[in-house]
């Protein structure tokens, strides 16, 4: 057990050996800036003012080699060997700090949005709406099944909280939403979590970049730009492997119809050439369209692989890493959550 100073919080906590700093903050109830909880976003990048830690696998555009060397790591993937002091840099003056609640909530309507997603509606009842910012996820517990992190589709101040569960053959939880759950089941919520949000004072252009049910939370940040009024063009990626795995294009079609400033482009990797589709990796399509990135804001959500990509195209496009907001979807095999 080794004890370290989070200099912002003005805390002390104790992290467990093999833990790292990031758990250790949240299982304290410290707002740490994060997003990818996977060394990918660098989200969580922090200052180690004093001690040691073991650093896991991380991207290096999350954390290069000369940030390290002048002693920077990332609060994710940091597993204290000593005692330490840090100061975390991720902060986000434009990030509005809502404050975590619990919901006792009843599934009120699910749907098969593909084969392989299943759309859920969660009524919160009488409680006042939850407060969060589009792109943010919740911690659902769901009957007789492990608590799992899923991100809103739907916007803040609603009675009813929409949410897109991709079935995992591994995965105990979604097995048991797509298999048993019914209307009038019980849900416990907590949240909200993340930071790979909508940052409303951009006013340069966006880039949405979505892999599978990661939709779910791209949907929620391109609605409330264009509910807000933001007038700066809004590109929205989709990349899925067939048209099986394709949903929520009539949503985003009226949306393009409605403004002129809205893109929305699905590309499918697992199909011959078509004039119907674009084809191809959802990245390669994007490094054909768009050549510079900077003064965007790239938000991406979906598989570990898929985000990877975006990370290395947006850097190359001349993204600043500050910039990129990224959510990445695990399965249980990968980290024993499902997103």
């Amino acid at each position: 057990m080794k004890q370290i100073e989070i200099r912002q919080a003005a805390r002390t906590v104790a992290v467990a050996d093999g833990a790292t700093i990031l758990q250790a903050a949240l299982a304290e109830g410290i707002d740490y800036p994060h997003g990818c909880r996977s060394g990918r976003c660098g989200s969580c990048k922090t200052r180690l003012i004093s001690g040691e830690v073991k650093m896991l696998e991380h991207s290096r555009f999350a954390l290069s080699d000369e940030e390290r060397a002048q002693g920077l790591t990332l609060a994710c993937c940091a597993i204290p060997q000593t005692d330490a002091v840090v100061t975390w840099l991720g902060g986000d003056e434009h990030l509005v700090a809502h404050p975590r609640r619990r919901l006792h909530c009843r599934v009120k309507t699910l749907d098969n949005a593909t084969h392989d997603i299943k759309r859920v509606w969660l009524d919160i009842g009488e409680a006042e709406p939850l407060a969060f910012t589009a792109g943010q996820y919740a911690r659902l517990t769901f009957p007789g099944a492990p608590a799992r992190d899923y991100s809103m589709a739907s916007g803040p101040s609603a009675q009813t909280l929409e949410f897109h569960i991709r079935r995992v053959p591994e995965g105990v939880t979604t097995q048991r939403i797509h298999g048993l759950l019914k209307p009038g089941d019980r849900v416990e919520l907590e949240g909200p979590f993340g930071c790979a949000c909508l940052r409303e004072q951009h006013a340069g252009p966006i880039l949405c970049i979505a892999g599978g049910s990661g939709l779910a939370p791209i949907k929620a940040i391109v609605d409330a730009a264009i509910a807000q009024g933001m007038k700066q063009p809004i590109h929205v990626y989709f990349g899925a492997r067939s048209e099986r795995d394709l949903y929520l294009l009539e949503h985003f079609r009226v949306l393009a119809q409605r403004y002129p400033n809205l893109s929305f482009i699905p590309v499918l990797s697992d199909v011959p050439v078509t004039e119907r589709w674009r084809t191809g990796y959802v990245t390669d399509a994007i490094a054909h369209d768009l050549q510079d990135l900077d003064g965007w804001k790239v938000y991406v959500a979906g598989p570990p692989l898929m985000v990877e990509a975006v990370l290395q195209l947006t850097q190359a496009r001349g993204l600043r890493s500050e910039d990129l907001h990224a959510d990445v979807f695990f399965t249980p095999a990968q980290n024993d959550e499902e997103t």
